[in-house]
């Protein structure tokens, strides 16, 4: 995806987010991945601690990145937190670039939940 797209669709997600949810300003890329930690848990309750939302972040970063191979879903702990093996390393330094590989793989990831109107080829 060239740069210029990149920027255009992550704005698009942060736009539909911040509608979604009637906040007055766009939410950043954690505050995104907080959101998609909550979907694929399942741990839906009205507050959270820090090592949760933490927790919960993680848990978004190993499903969009599970896609390419990265992680491998193991299954759900007792308290029904679902939990990944690393499988190989990111191939990507920096935190820069460790951000926009993610910004990517949130894109894909709502154009494949059909939150965007878009189908990912």
């Amino acid at each position: 995806m060239e740069d210029w797209q990149l920027d255009f669709e992550w704005l698009k997600i942060r736009h539909l987010v911040k509608d979604t949810f009637n906040k007055e300003t766009l939410p950043d890329l954690n505050a995104i991945l907080l959101l998609i930690g909550i979907q694929e848990s399942g741990q839906i309750r009205a507050t959270y601690t820090k090592e949760e939302k933490q927790d919960l972040m993680h848990v978004a970063v190993c499903t969009l990145l599970s896609v390419d191979g990265y992680y491998e879903f193991q299954g759900l702990d007792h308290d029904g937190w679902p939990h990944f093996k690393v499988l190989k390393q990111i191939p990507v330094e920096g935190a820069k670039a460790q951000e926009l590989l993610l910004k990517e793989k949130v894109i894909i990831y709502f154009r494949e939940q059909g939150l965007t109107g878009e189908q990912d080829n």
